[in-house]
C-alpha cells in the first residue's frame, strides 16, 4: 500500500547512513528538489548516488556533493560548466565516481526492475569503461557484460498521483523516474498534485502504484485542494 505524507521531512526519513539513492531528473529536469533539501536537512550522509548527472550549480544533488553527504556518485554526466561542486570534491579526492554511458544506465536500472541478471551490450567495448568486465563475441560483434543497478532508495518527481500511487509525468520530467521506482526498495516520490482514484486515464498512467511506496504533494494549492476534498 502506497502511504501518503504530508512533508518531504516524513517522506526521507527512511533514508539511512550509507543507502544507494536513485535520483531522478535530467539535470534539474524532473529532479526532486525538495526531497533532496529535506535528504539534507535530515542529516543522512556516507551515500551513493545513481543520476544522470553530478548536480549542478547550487541546487539539488549539487548541495548534497557540496555538504559531503555523497561518497560515490554512478552518472553519465558528471561534468559540465556549472558542476563545480562535483569537479572540487573529485579533484580533492573526497568523492568516488562509475562513470556509465546513458544508455547503459537506463538499461541497468531497467534490467534491475525487470529482474534480469545481466545482459550484454557493444556501448563501452574497447574502452576504459570495459576494463575488467567480461566480454563476448556475439555473432561477429564484441560485447562488454553490465549487471543491473538497484537501488535502497529511489527519489523521484512526478506530476500527478492519485489515491493508489499510480503517477503520470509531465513531458520529459518523465525520464529517468519510470525506471528507477522500479528498480528501488523504496520508492518516495514528489508530485505536484494529488487526485481521486480514477481521476488519470489508464492509458496515461506510466508508473503503477505497486512501485511506489510514499508520496508527499509539495505544492500549496495541492495541499489546499486535498484538505478541501477530506472536509
Amino acid at each position: 500500500m502506497t502511504e501518503f505524507v504530508d512533508t518531504a521531512a516524513e517522506a526521507v526519513s527512511s533514508v539511512r547512513d550509507g543507502a544507494t539513492v536513485l535520483l531522478g531528473g535530467f539535470g534539474n529536469a524532473g529532479q526532486p528538489m525538495e526531497l533532496i533539501d529535506a535528504l539534507l536537512d535530515s542529516g543522512t550522509t556516507d551515500l551513493t548516488v545513481v543520476s544522470n548527472n553530478a548536480g549542478q550549480g547550487d541546487r539539488g544533488l549539487a548541495l548534497l556533493i557540496k555538504e559531503r553527504r555523497v561518497r560515490k556518485v554512478i552518472c553519465s554526466f558528471p561534468r559540465q560548466s556549472d558542476s563545480w561542486h562535483f569537479d572540487a570534491a573529485y579533484r580533492a579526492g573526497e568523492i568516488e565516481l562509475e562513470l556509465v554511458p546513458q544508455g547503459n544506465l537506463a538499461e541497468r536500472l531497467r534490467a534491475a526492475g525487470a529482474g534480469i541478471g545481466a545482459f550484454f551490450t557493444p556501448t563501452g567495448y574497447g574502452t576504459s569503461l570495459a576494463e575488467g568486465k567480461e566480454t563476448r563475441e556475439i555473432e561477429g560483434r564484441n560485447y562488454v557484460l553490465e549487471h543491473p543497478i538497484r537501488g535502497d532508495v529511489a527519489l523521484i518527481k512526478a506530476l500527478q498521483a492519485d489515491d493508489a500511487g499510480n503517477l503520470v509525468y509531465r513531458k520529459t520530467a518523465r525520464n529517468f523516474g519510470p525506471v528507477m521506482a522500479a528498480a528501488a526498495s523504496h520508492t518516495v516520490v514528489q508530485v505536484a498534485e494529488l487526485v481521486p482514484s480514477g481521476s488519470l486515464d489508464p492509458e496515461n498512467i506510466v508508473t503503477p502504484g505497486i512501485y511506489v511506496d510514499t508520496v508527499t504533494a509539495l505544492t500549496l494549492g495541492s495541499i489546499q485542494n486535498q484538505e478541501a476534498k477530506e472536509a
